[in-house]
């Protein structure tokens, strides 16, 4: 008689396989029940030890390859527990964006890129995640399952979007940035980059990501946040060094350095040169050409420097492609005062990712607008939430000859606001990717498709 003990094995893996499959339906299902959000799988410890954490809500995002009405491919499988991890391979339960590699932006419809966007600037998409406690992180690991290697910047916000109040302050800080890298292999990983300690707690983590050299879809599966209660104690190396010093230039390093913007875009006492150099032997359009090469801090701090470089640093003529997306975490009302002077014959404006959290106001937005928008050819909004109805109205009136408008991901845009649309009778390109237009406005988009396919 052969041995039963093979077949007893067999029986016991069957049945743990069957529980774990168990457990993680009813995750599932949990997740369907509440739509956006689950409960966060954390393990309590004691008083200083460190905390581990699962995501428990996907707060925003700027695209997934799902639909709104689904949970397969979409944004929202990034809250709870994984799904998936460690089995590699492709799964309806993981997070995906819209994209990868480069055949979207080599297809014909393609929007032609912004000049001027800071190289070390290469994110294409983002998630935001919220944990249930806020913690000092001491690591960020996020479980991929499929072509790993696309989330190249990791960031942190003082905010907690679960406070009543709003704070006074928000502020956004890199834990960790890379440059897009090539990874050979597609199987399941857990990515766990060293990160930067940061002097506030947080709950809320960001992830950027770069899918231009994967050969398919990424696929993640969770977000894993560590961290303490209590502020961790620097090394005795680490604490000699003033940190505050180095906190502007690793934010220039890494494209977020726009903290001084106000300051450098602002009106500053110049002395009186007799004699600017060679400078002044050069003609006035060359100047303009060498500068064309500055990205926008670099073209604010240069305004500083002598009443020549001033006046050619604050011509409207080196605004009239002006992308703000790379300066997301620092732009504000304040920002577009200041620039405002300069923007007056803006063509191409690039405010997408910007404004949330209380950063840019319909306000600020409006009169910016107003001085700046007349001359406006195309105009990219995307995940712009603080975007309303009375924003629409202001493009449709002080934007006569726009010709392309993003609103993708502008998912708070009520569905009446894009009557007003109707009105920009010069659109050649209109995305409305991830908005809440409805079926009773299927003949306002008729008409626009018209008037679009009409210059085609």
């Amino acid at each position: 008689m052969p041995p039963v003990f093979p077949m007893l094995t067999v029986l016991t893996m069957f049945y743990y396989m069957c529980l774990r499959r168990r457990a993680r339906t009813a995750t599932r299902g949990e997740m369907m029940n509440s739509h956006r959000t689950i409960e966060a799988n954390s393990r309590t410890s004691p008083l200083n030890a460190e905390l581990v954490q699962y995501a428990k809500e996907v707060v925003d995002f700027s695209s997934h390859y799902g639909s709104e009405n689904s949970m397969s491919y979409t944004m929202w499988n990034l809250a709870g527990v994984p799904n998936v991890f460690p089995s590699s391979g492709d799964f309806t339960q993981t997070a995906v964006f819209r994209t990868y590699g480069t055949w979207w932006d080599q297809c014909p419809s393609a929007p032609v890129p912004f000049k001027r966007t800071p190289p070390n600037f290469q994110s294409q998409d983002y998630v935001e995640l919220a944990f249930e406690q806020q913690v000092y992180p001491t690591a960020v690991h996020v479980l991929e399952t499929y072509h790993p290697g696309a989330v190249i910047r990791i960031l942190a916000c003082s905010a907690n979007p679960y406070s009543p109040s709003p704070p006074a302050e928000v502020r956004w800080e890199i834990l960790w940035s890379e440059k897009p890298t090539k990874v050979n292999a597609s199987q399941a990983r857990q990515f766990k980059p060293c990160i930067k300690q940061i002097n506030f707690p947080t709950n809320l983590i960001r992830l950027e990501v770069n899918s231009s050299l994967l050969d398919y879809y990424t696929e993640l599966d969770a977000v894993v946040l560590h961290g303490t209660k209590d502020k961790p104690v620097l090394s005795l190396k680490t604490s000699l060094i003033d940190m505050n010093d180095l906190e502007d230039d690793y934010e220039e390093k890494n494209g977020c350095g726009m903290d001084n913007l106000n300051k450098k875009c602002s009106s500053i006492a110049l002395r009186e040169g007799t004699s600017n150099g060679y400078f002044d032997k050069l003609p006035y359009e060359l100047i303009q050409l060498i500068l064309n090469h500055l990205t926008l801090p670099d073209l604010c701090r240069l305004a500083q420097t002598c009443k020549l470089l001033n006046q050619h640093c604050c011509d409207p003529l080196q605004y009239i492609h002006l992308n703000l997306q790379p300066y997301w975490a620092k732009l504000n009302d304040t920002s577009l005062e200041f620039l405002q002077p300069r923007c007056t014959l803006v063509q191409w404006l690039n405010l997408s990712w910007t404004g949330n959290r209380g950063f840019i106001s319909v306000s600020g937005f409006s009169r910016f607008l107003k001085v700046c928008g007349s001359e406006l050819v195309r105009l990219e909004l995307s995940c712009s939430h603080f975007l309303n109805e009375t924003c629409l109205e202001i493009i449709s009136e002080m934007c006569p000859n726009i010709q392309d408008l993003n609103l993708s991901s502008c998912d708070k845009l009520p569905p009446q606001a894009f009557n007003h649309i109707a009105k920009l009778c010069g659109l050649k390109r209109l995305v409305l990717y991830r908005t809440k237009v409805e079926v009773r406005f299927t003949p306002l988009l008729v008409l626009i498709a018209n008037r679009i396919f009409s210059y085609l």
